[in-house]
């Protein structure tokens, strides 16, 4: 058996970067965390942690650090069946898409109680990666799966709409939304990995288009970005329908949504503890997201 205690610090130094983060996460003291480190590197035969800033596991980390969550998982899945007392919460890992998080995935975790969430924000097309490397216990994602050793549910679709305020229409589109306004207007873009801009304006144009943009990784950024009349951006349409409404924004071009299908994966080691989240995930998606069509791929129209 390996000591639990140091893999949860080898755990704890990956998961925050560095050897007193781990600490402070751990209630004990640096020098502790280290000894741990060093016993469990003795035991194993091989470097764990590439000593940086941050610190990050190495491969056979890694393993160790999916072989120690997954034991976690299923004692607190059995702590629960048992009802066992003097168990603490549990803490579960997930990999959500920020504007899912802006928009109804909040409410889904403050229904379930008994539970510490470690939230990766990472973009809907990227999440499910999280979930492949065992990283997560679940994530919010654009694919449909089928993911070896996962459950699948349907969510629903997010409704996206190319929003600006009516100045920056006004002075950047006034010839009307075309490949050649579009190249000039800057645009707005959450990350790299953000193609939500791209494929919209593949969808109206029927090309791909290189484009100006600013970088803003902020749900509540882009809305304020777009207000200012800093550039246009793919907005939640749920988040912007009381501008849209009062004329603060507009779309750039009326009806022309971009529908983002998103899915709720998850371990089937962890099925049984995730039960009650999966419940909140299904009820907090059906009073925001749209039905999925039934001929959806898990890729935007």
């Amino acid at each position: 058996m390996i000591d639990p205690g140091q893999l949860a610090a080898l755990a704890a130094i990956h998961r925050r970067g560095s050897f007193e983060a781990a600490a402070a996460q751990l209630g004990v003291t640096p020098p502790a965390v280290s000894l741990r480190l060093k016993a469990l590197e003795e035991r194993i035969g091989c470097l764990l942690i590439r000593r940086g800033s941050p610190a990050q596991a190495t491969a056979t980390g890694l393993r160790l650090i999916r072989h120690f969550e997954e034991l976690s998982l299923l004692e607190a899945g059995l702590a629960r069946d048992l009802d066992l007392e003097g168990q603490g919460p549990v803490t579960l890992r997930l990999a959500v898409n920020a504007d899912s998080l802006a928009t109804w995935v909040i409410p889904a975790l403050a229904e379930v109680e008994g539970v510490l969430f470690d939230l990766e924000i990472d973009d809907q097309s990227f999440s499910q990666d999280w979930l492949k490397r065992g990283d997560v216990a679940g994530a919010v994602t654009s694919h449909p799966g089928p993911l070896q050793g996962c459950e699948t549910e349907a969510l629903g679709a997010l409704r996206y709409v190319a929003t600006a305020s009516p100045a920056f229409v006004s002075r950047w589109f006034g010839a009307g939304v075309t490949v050649q306004t579009l190249s000039r207007a800057p645009g707005i873009t959450f990350s790299e990995k953000d193609r939500l801009q791209s494929d919209w304006v593949e969808q109206v144009t029927g090309q791909a288009l290189a484009y100006r943009t600013h970088r803003l990784a902020s749900s509540q950024g882009f809305i304020d970005g777009a207000l200012a009349g800093l550039g246009w951006g793919m907005n939640p349409e749920v988040l912007v329908r009381d501008h849209l409404r009062a004329g603060r924004l507009c779309e750039l071009i009326p009806g022309q949504a971009l529908d983002v299908p998103l899915y709720w994966q998850y371990t089937r080691q962890a099925a049984g503890l995730l039960r009650p989240l999966t419940r909140a995930m299904r009820h907090a998606a059906a009073g925001c997201l749209l039905p999925l069509r039934s001929d959806t791929s898990g890729s935007p129209p």
